[in-house]
């Protein structure tokens, strides 16, 4: 995989922000949208997010550098923790392989 000028890679993102929390795409959507990033105000939160797929659902993947601040968010908007080891490989890189 090819990345953008300038972008930092996955392995660079899990390594430093490597508290990463899940949320059903679905609850990020419209309005929701602000809501969280009006919360994340202040947050050590990476700004952008990745996507993964499980059991036909899409989730929308924040990362967050301090421990704290992804149990907060989480708590809020009751995410699942993310274990970056649990991403697919290669051409299924997307897939949520939850252990």
């Amino acid at each position: 995989m090819t990345g953008r000028k300038g972008e930092l890679t996955r392995a660079t993102i899990d390594r430093e922000w490597p508290h990463q929390v899940a949320l059903p795409a679905d609850r990020v959507k419209g309005a929701n949208n602000a809501v969280i990033h009006e919360f994340c105000r202040g947050l050590s939160l990476y700004p952008r997010n990745h996507t993964v797929r499980r059991d036909d659902v899409t989730y929308i993947v924040f990362c967050f550098a301090k421990p704290s601040h992804a149990e907060r968010f989480r708590e809020r908007f009751g995410g699942e923790r993310f274990d970056p080891e649990d991403r697919g490989r290669g051409s299924a890189w997307f897939l949520w392989r939850k252990s």
